[in-house]
């Protein structure tokens, strides 16, 4: 007589053993279409979950519910291969470990579009499945605003459409692949997300090297995929770090606690009475700014509001006690095809009084060279005493100067209009996320 127990037994590893050479086919089948996944193809652990609401990942294990795993394959393999592909690439763009102060549910559906969006975008035969008029339509409204439909750029896009709570539902039934819940745990090790983090940080960059080398014989259908790993994989920066790279050194009167010697001071009091052996310095060596530039593409690609933020967050780090000397030498110049405006900045209350009455001139076509032929013509009528830095505010598009200037120059990008523009070999190129100007302003 058969064991009842010990035949569901055998049932249950007869199932999951099914399971496991149904998703070992699709990631062999990924994988001979897409050689440049082979490392994050191969990163993850097979898991079988009954309380997983269909499949999901947390960046180490892909979880599935044995039957809805059948299920879909029984459906078509290019379902299996698409959640596959779809779980990868949440890995690989780290979008469990960058919520942040992000809404959850928005910022899940918002991942979920951007990955979508990938994959509907390979036109290979082992994931292409016909797309619906539903989710074409919001692929157009969203291309509208981003050239890229990476997962904050998507986030920032619902979140200003505010829409009601049955459309979002209605775009969580179409977009939604894959179980959410096993991307941030309670109680996980918070060591547990840097690592992981790090780990697939590590494999997209070694991703993006393997596709730009293969060169012209990458398909164009993989160059959707390529967009988005470089934006995700650009560097970021803490812009009130970056900015200090423009101060200088100079000395200024206020003491020096850090070169005071207290043990010679109390002592000279107690032997002495009312006689210190030492004093504080009167002066002391700070690093600050004090002659900069800012420019402003005023075209008409550039938004007002954009560039109002932007010179929000500047004018906060500018501010800060530590950063600025009393006495600045900024200039504010607006400038698209020409030399627009030129505002001098001496103290903080004329930066007050600019912002106050900001309006952006011009509107006109993007070319950067008059900006820098205008800086030059100040250099040399002696407007500025030590001039290290000019920041250029623009979205990229444009002509660039081919001589190197003698100052430090940093183009600065906003995430979500930011297309990858080389810009000169000689010049630092900064991109800004949206919600760090957001926030700051």
């Amino acid at each position: 007589m058969i064991d009842p127990v010990r035949h569901q037994q055998l049932e249950e590893l007869n199932i999951v053993g099914l399971c496991t050479r149904i998703l070992v086919n699709a990631r062999n089948e990924l994988y001979l279409n897409m050689r440049y996944l082979d490392v994050a193809l191969s990163s993850l652990r097979y898991e079988a979950a009954p309380d997983c609401r269909g499949v999901g990942t947390n960046g180490f294990v892909i979880y599935y519910q044995p039957g809805y795993l059948g299920s879909l394959f029984r459906k078509g393999r290019v379902l299996v291969n698409r959640s596959y592909l779809h779980m990868v690439l949440h890995c690989l763009f780290c979008h469990m470990d960058i919520r942040g102060r992000r809404e959850r549910e928005d910022w899940n559906l918002a991942c979920d579009i951007a990955v979508e969006s990938v994959i509907d975008g390979l036109y290979l035969r082992c994931v292409h499945h016909p797309l619906s008029l539903y989710r074409q339509d919001w692929y157009g409204r969203i291309r509208k605003r981003l050239p890229v439909l990476n997962a904050e750029g998507v986030y920032h896009v619902l979140r200003e459409m505010e829409l009601p709570v049955k459309q979002k539902e209605r775009l969580r039934a179409e977009f939604c692949v894959d179980d959410h819940q096993y991307w941030e745990l309670p109680g996980e090790d918070p060591k547990i997300s840097v690592t992981r983090q790090n780990q697939w940080s590590r494999k997209r960059e070694r991703m993006q090297t393997e596709m730009e080398t293969l060169g012209n014989q990458q398909d164009e259908d993989s160059r959707s995929l390529l967009e988005h790993v470089q934006v995700e994989n650009r560097e970021r920066y803490d812009y009130r770090l970056f900015l200090r790279k423009f101060s200088v050194w100079k000395e200024e009167m206020q003491t020096d606690p850090d070169s005071f010697d207290f043990i010679f001071y109390t002592y000279g009091m107690s032997l002495y009475g009312n006689m210190p052996l030492i004093e504080h310095l009167e002066s002391r060596e700070v690093s600050r700014i004090e002659d900069f530039v800012i420019v402003i593409d005023t075209s008409m690609s550039c938004s007002g509001e954009l560039v109002r933020r932007f010179l929000e967050e500047t004018y906060d780090v500018l501010c800060e006690a530590d950063s600025y000397f009393r006495k600045v030498n900024i200039h504010i110049i607006q400038c698209d095809e020409e030399v627009r405006q030129d505002r001098r900045i001496t103290s903080r209350e004329e930066m007050e009084a600019y912002l106050a009455d900001f309006t952006v001139i011009g509107q006109g076509g993007t070319d950067f060279r008059p900006a820098f032929e205008y800086v030059n013509l100040l250099l040399r009528q002696g407007a500025f005493h030590r001039l290290r830095g000019l920041l250029y505010f623009t979205d990229g598009e444009g002509i660039y100067p081919v001589k190197r200037p003698v100052y430090e120059t940093a183009f600065v990008f906003i995430k979500e209009q930011y297309t990858d523009i080389s810009v000169p070999p000689w010049a630092i190129k900064l991109i800004l996320e949206p919600e760090q100007l957001t926030e700051e302003a």
